[in-house]
């Protein structure tokens, strides 16, 4: 699992809560069940059975992976339409190629970052490049859909592509953790994602035995999510493991610990830790779309099928099959 490592983590800045923060609670802990996604990529359902006033402004995120392609399996999606939020597309190892109606695009690798803003309305496309297709090999990542608030929900359409080399690395205070932020703060530290909704997110690679406290703003919520590896949460020390989900109650710090034993496919605990403030409006969601209200989601499929959300580009390669 490379994404974006450093020999000495020693070498980072260091972030540790305050003495005086409080510790958060894990108030409950959920396995993601797996199932597929777009052509058939296999995936785990990350906030599967969590209820939403503990999610938002998160909506859902998918574990891409991770999985061993032979030659001729790689799978994407098909051309598709989006409209009233953020998906963040986190490659950690593998390659996928990405391209939107409004131009966007590109390729992302290991810890590249993809940010598509979807607002009021796109079409797009993600798939494996034609040499990992034929040659087979390793991918996995994350996709994680955010909430828009009402006054956003219709703005334009944008696009960031946020390299590995670009997000903000740290460590805790023996060298640990190695803490990626890719959006957001940390302990006075930003991550290069521009998000509409502050969030923090954050992949934490924490070697057997370490553990980590980091300052959690109080007015965000606090998940955890186990990419690999097994460890525990928070003051009481909850066990996880690979495919879990933790959800922490209110407070100001955020506590993970990684089991001195790991398994032989994964040698550290692998986490993507995320907060976000509740937007706390109400959310109508089916499929693709995500808005306020009904008559926005009937608005959407309207929109969608008579071609204003854009048409696939003639590319080739591409085809509008998916539609």
């Amino acid at each position: 699992m490379p994404a974006v490592t450093v020999e000495n983590p020693l070498t980072l800045p260091r972030v540790a809560a305050p003495a005086d923060a409080v510790p958060r609670p894990v108030i409950g802990v959920t396995t993601a069940p797996s199932g597929f996604e777009g052509e058939g990529f296999p995936v785990r359902r990350a906030f599967a059975g969590i209820n939403y006033r503990h999610l938002d402004p998160f909506i859902m995120m998918d574990q891409m992976g991770e999985v061993e392609y032979a030659p001729g399996e790689p799978k994407g999606t098909p051309w598709h339409p989006h409209r009233g939020f953020e998906t963040v597309t986190y490659i950690i190892d593998g390659v996928f190629d990405h391209q939107d109606s409004q131009g966007g695009g590109g390729t992302i690798t290991n810890g590249d970052t993809q940010w598509m803003t979807a607002g009021s309305g796109l079409l797009h496309i993600e798939a494996p490049p034609e040499s990992l297709v034929m040659s087979g090999g390793l991918f996995h990542g994350i996709q994680l859909w955010v909430n828009l608030p009402a006054k956003d929900k219709m703005m334009a359409p944008r696009y960031q592509d946020i390299r590995g080399g670009q997000v903000q690395l740290l460590t805790s205070h023996d060298g640990g953790a190695l803490l990626r932020v890719i959006a957001g703060e940390l302990d006075g530290h930003e991550g290069p994602g521009i998000t509409h909704t502050p969030i923090s997110l954050v992949h934490a690679t924490l070697a057997p035995g370490a553990e980590v406290t980091l300052p959690w703003r109080e007015d965000f919520n606090g998940l955890a999510y186990v990419l690999a590896g097994q460890g525990s949460v928070g003051p009481d020390r909850r066990p996880i493991h690979k495919g879990q989900t933790a959800v922490f109650g209110a407070g100001s710090s955020l506590t993970v610990r990684a089991d001195e034993q790991q398994d032989g496919n994964s040698p550290a605990l692998e986490v993507v830790l995320l907060g976000g403030e509740p937007i706390r409006e109400p959310m109508a969601h089916y499929g693709p779309f995500v808005m306020n209200t009904r008559a926005e989601l009937e608005q959407a499929f309207e929109d969608f099928q008579k071609g204003r959300l854009g048409t696939v580009p003639a590319v080739h390669g591409m085809s509008e099959g998916g539609l």
